[in-house]
Order: C-alpha cells, then sequence, then structure tokens
C-alpha cells in the first residue's frame, strides 16, 4: 500500500506541474509529536518514529531521520521504495542539498505550507537560489488520498492552578509585554502549543502524551487574543482568560486577522515555528523581529512552586518504576513477561499515583538487541518475550499535576556478558559524572557534555543524539531551550546558558546493534552553588529517584570517587521511596540501594 500511495502522490504531482513534494513530521504549529491528523509522513511511508522528513520526487522516495531512529527505520521502509537518508552522517545530503541537486532550473517545489516552518522555507530557498524555482504551498496533497484520515483533535482543555504553575497567566502576559516594549515590538504572534499553553495556564490532550490544546495566539501591548476551538474550553477556563484580558476567537480566525496587521506595525515572532502559510499571509511592508519565543525562555526557568512540585511528582514517579522494578527482577523466568506486558505493568504503577493524567511519551521498553534502537516501539506482532539474561531498557515517563518526569533504566535480567556489564558500568559513571558537575555560571550543555560523553569515547564509542534535553512542566518532555550536546545543532535550540531553575535529563548510552542498548537516565534541577571572587558556581539537583541496577555494575571499573556518588545516590532513593513502599519491597530495595 506504501509504494501505491506514493504512485497516487506522484500523479497528483504531475497534474500540478510539482518536482518534488515535501511531507515533515509535523502539524500547523510545528510540534515534534503530533496527533493523528498530522500523521501525513506516517501514512506516506510507513516510518513510525518522532521525527522525520519525507521528500517524493518522480524518480526517488526519500526518508531523512535522525540518528535514534537509523535502525528503525530501516526495519520499517525496507521492502518499499522508500530510501534512506541517515541525517548527519559522512556523504549523505541534507534534505536542501538533495532538493538543490534533484530540482530542474523553473523547476517547482510543494507542500502544505501550514505544516512547514517559515525557517525552513526560507533555507530552501536559499539553497536553490538562482534556480528560478516555484514554490505551491496552498495545497495538502496527502489529505487528497488519505481517505480514511482522522479528525483533527478537539479534546476539553483544563486550567492548572496557581498552586501548580506558581504563576497567574495575566502576570506573564506582563513579562511578556515588557520583553515586546524592550525589542520595540507591537504584536506578538505566538503558534507553538506548549508556549500557548504555559503562558495562559491551559492544558489539554489534543497531542497524545503532550498535555496542549491546538491553538494560536496574537499578543498585543494592550489585549491577546487565543485562537482555539471554542467548544474545548469550559466556563472555568472562559473566565480565567476574561480576566487576564484575552479574547476568544475561532482556531482559523488567525489567518484572516493577521492580514489586517499594519503595515507599519513591528511584529515578534519566531521562524522557526511560525508555519509558512501564515507568515505569507502577513502585510507585505511589517517590521519582522525573528526571535526565540520569549516565552520559551521564560518557561524553561522554572519557579519555586514548579520545583517543589517536581520534587513530589518525582517521588511518585519513583515509587511507581521502583515497584515494577521489583516485580520485573521478582518474576522474571516465573511468569510469560514480554516488552508488551512489561510496559502495561509498568503504565498500571503510575496510574495508581495520585496525581497521574497520562505518560508523557509512549513506554520505550527495549529487551536485547532490541534496545539498540534509541525509540524502538514494540508492537503485539514484535514484541520479545523476556528470559532470564540479558539486559532489558525501560525509558517511560509520566504527566502529573505535579509536573512531568523522564526516566531511563536498564535491568540485568539474568546473566550478561563481560562487554554488557564494561558497557552498563561505563554509562552509569557517565551519568553520575555529569549529575555531580559544578560550574561556572555562563556554561553551556555542550562545555558539560564531556564530562559525560568522554568515558565512553575513552572506549571508542558514541551515541548518535545527545546527552539530555530540556523538561517542560506539565508539558513536553522535550523542552528547548536547554540540552546536553557535544557540538551545537542548530535546529535542535538547546544550547543555551544553564540558568537556575532549568531542569534537563542526563542520559548517555551505549547502543550496539544486534547485540543490546543501555541508557540511565535522571533529571537534573541546575541551581545555584557559592558565588565568591571567581564568579557565581553552578551544580545540579538530581530530582530522579529509582535504583540503578547493582547487578549489571562492575565495581572493579570504577573510581572511589565514582563508588561514593552512585552510593550516595542509592542512600538519596532509599530514603525518598522507602516511605511508600510495602515491607517486602523495602528488603528488595535495601539489596538494591545498598553500598558497593
Amino acid at each position: 500500500m506504501i509504494n501505491k500511495n506514493v504512485e497516487f502522490l506522484r500523479s497528483l504531482m504531475n497534474e500540478r506541474g510539482i518536482d518534488a513534494y515535501i511531507i515533515p513530521t509535523s502539524d500547523f504549529h510545528e510540534s515534534e509529536y503530533v496527533g493523528d491528523y498530522f500523521r501525513a509522513r506516517k501514512f506516506i511511508s510507513g516510518f513510525t518514529g518522532s521525527a522525520g522528513i519525507v521528500v517524493i520526487t518522480k524518480d526517488i522516495a526519500g526518508l531523512w531521520t535522525d540518528g535514534r531512529y537509523f535502525i528503525q527505520a530501516a526495519n520499517e521502509i525496507k521492502g518499499s521504495c522508500f530510501k534512506l537518508f541517515p541525517m548527519g552522517e559522512e556523504g549523505v545530503p541534507t534534505v536542501k542539498e538533495f532538493l538543490a541537486d534533484n530540482v530542474k532550473e523553473n523547476g517547482c517545489i510543494g507542500f502544505d505550507g501550514r505544516v512547514m516552518n517559515t525557517k525552513s522555507v526560507v533555507d530552501i530557498k536559499e539553497a536553490l537560489e538562482g534556480k528560478n524555482i516555484n514554490i505551491k504551498h496552498q495545497e495538502d496533497l496527502v489529505d487528497l488520498i488519505w481517505n480514511d484520515r482522522p479528525e483533527i483533535s478537539k479534546k476539553p482543555a483544563f486550567l492548572l492552578p496557581v498552586k501548580y504553575s506558581g504563576k497567574e497567566a495575566i502576570d506573564k502576559l506582563k513579562d511578556l509585554r515588557k520583553v515586546m516594549e524592550a525589542k520595540n515590538a507591537d504584536i506578538h504572534i505566538l503558534t507553538s502549543l506548549d508556549d500557548i499553553a504555559w503562558l495562559f495556564n491551559i492544558r489539554g490532550n489534543d497531542i497524545e502524551c503532550n498535555p496542549v490544546v491546538l491553538s494560536y495566539a496574537i499578543i498585543t501591548k494592550e489585549d491577546a487574543t487565543l485562537y482555539v476551538d471554542k467548544a474545548v474550553l469550559n466556563d472555568e477556563i472562559v473566565k480565567y482568560l476574561a480576566s487576564a484580558k484575552v479574547t476568544i476567537k475561532d482556531y482559523n480566525d488567525i489567518y484572516e486577522d493577521v492580514k489586517n496587521i499594519s503595515s507599519d506595525a513591528t511584529v515578534l515572532l519566531d521562524t522557526n515555528k511560525v508555519n509558512y502559510t501564515l507568515t505569507e499571509t502577513l502585510p507585505k511592508g511589517i517590521t519582522i523581529v525573528d526571535e526565540m519565543n520569549p516565552t520559551t525562555f521564560a518557561k524553561a526557568i522554572k519557579n519555586s512552586v514548579e520545583i517543589e512540585n517536581l520534587r513530589k511528582s518525582h517521588i511518585k514517579d519513583g515509587v511507581a518504576f521502583t515497584k515494577f522494578m521489583y516485580w520485573l527482577k521478582t518474576n522474571i523466568g516465573k511468569i510469560k513477561i514480554t516488552e508488551i506486558s512489561a510496559s502495561d505493568y509498568l503504565e498500571n504503577c503510575r496510574r495508581a499515583q495520585d496525581g497521574f493524567i497520562e505518560l508523557s511519551f509512549p513506554t520505550i521498553a527495549g529487551y536485547k538487541a532490541n534496545a539498540a534502537m534509541m525509540h524502538y516501539s514494540a508492537t503485539e506482532e514484535t514484541a520479545a518475550e523476556l528470559k532470564e539474561e540479558g539486559l532489558f531498557l525501560v525509558d517511560s515517563g509520566g504527566q502529573y499535576f505535579e509536573g512531568t518526569t523522564d526516566i531511563t533504566r536498564t535491568m540485568a535480567l539474568g546473566p550478561i556478558s563481560d562487554e554488557e556489564k564494561l558497557h552498563f558500568t561505563t554509562v552509569t559513571r557517565s551519568m553520575l559524572n555529569l549529575a555531580n558537575a559544578k560550574f561556572l555560571y555562563g556554561c553551556r550543555g555542550m562545555n558539560l557534555d564531556i564530562l559525560a560523553r568522554g568515558p565512553l569515547w575513552e572506549l571508542g564509542i558514541d551515541y548518535k543524539c545527545g546527552t539530555g534535553h530540556g523538561v517542560g512542566f506539565l508539558l513536553n518532555v522535550h523542552e528547548a531551550p536547554n540540552g546536553f550536546r557535544w557540538k551545537v545543532v542548530p535546529e535542535r535550540n538547546d544550547s543555551c546558558i544553564l540558568e537556575e531553575g532549568m531542569v534537563t535529563t542526563d542520559e548517555p548510552g551505549v547502543y550496539i546493534e544486534g547485540s543490546h542498548g543501555i541508557r540511565i537516565e535522571n533529571e537534573l534541577v541546575c541551581r545555584k552553588a557559592e558565588k565568591n571572587e571567581y564568579g557565581q558556581f553552578m551544580d545540579f539537583e538530581t530530582i530522579t529517584y529509582a535504583p540503578i541496577d547493582l547487578d549489571a555494575i562492575d565495581p572493579t571499573l570504577m573510581s572511589k570517587r565514582e563508588i561514593k556518588m552512585l552510593n550516595d545516590y542509592h542512600a538519596m532513593v532509599y530514603e525518598k521511596l522507602s516511605p511508600y513502599m510495602t515491607e517486602e519491597e523495602n528488603i528488595w530495595l535495601k539489596k538494591y540501594t545498598r553500598s558497593i
């Protein structure tokens, strides 16, 4: 069916004189994860990962994706007409370079302009400058061949009380307007869903695992407008927004309203987020201040209320995960457990926690070689049965009213090889090295990444992704602009100066195709340490609480300092979690958090 859909698409392209058609992984808001209606790239290619771009020409059907998905993508497109372009690998062209090589002079490139961010289109135009390329962005061709396409989500929204958010929407708007004034902006167009949800203290369920509401916003010096399907708002939200002087209009009205912006206005927007169709609709002559949305930085710095809530959410999540780990370790070999049944059991452990809403992303549960696919997703047909041997990687998290969690543990289910033990111990050392960093203010994640990556580089091993990402507060599990990465990747926007209150994951790993995958992940809160004649020092507070499997640790490979760091971490885990465990669970927990 994949090949037939590509044929249908090429027929439509031929009718319209389109030489190359682009299908990204996005919605109208440049979201990382998208609702069912927007999974056009999955529909056309069969690739199920969260990141990727499809380009269809008359002769080539190409799929670009990043290092997290190379193995998975190759498996999922096997036997189809698609060719994999592993992004960042030597000799692999970027999408821009591919288009420059494959679209002839006076050719035409097509896409749905609502799902392409403005910056990406500008970059493509620059790459093909001099070729007199025509752009057609007004039509969604996939919609014409996707007969059973789901409806756009219209799930109910809910208000996030200030006891969780720590700040009222009216005050957030005041802060935003101060930034607008400093940038001489009359109007701010905001289209990214997590920014809008944070700004107005609303949450929803329009994207699985991402509690956001499909919406746009325009903020001026005096007022604000939220563009949303009014049916998803309850009376409480309507009243709350009115108190903040927020007008509510229909979701698609923004495309008409922006036409009425004065041509002498200065508009602040982020072309990495605002879609191309919306930008093209703006009146000619306006001044655009193209910068990261101010809310992106503001929401990354968690306030004291949010941080205290996050600590509570992580205790709940740690209890859930540790109960799961106890069940897994004590039942392996006694009952049938598969990757899926293990995931289901873990989800039920989370659902038993007060304040749990949903998962923060679909659980990644990979046994043995499956774990070498960083974002592996088991199906009923492919789910491996767990045995009393090898390593089992589980990357999971929850959305609670008190915040968002993301934790990875890799567990030995029985005997493991010396190589696996070496890799596991090294990953543990890497994670602990970064978590215990002390550094001067002004450092970025790029300055600290070597602390985690270094021990693995010494083995001649690397992982083809960042070491960590920002995490939202009851929002997206991946959040800009903070992160850990060894080099700047501009489109990831995760290389800012680390500020007090930023939450970042710490998740180095080893992925050996055909053998095993190992990842250990904790969340870190950046905080101030001492200030002296050398400047302001910073360090991290670890807020993830769950055992690191001592069955896979070789202490002889660790320094005294690394052993102390592990023992101190496990002492904290026992202190935080033991009050919530049963007597039998605590006997087990004491063993798995013992000093080594």
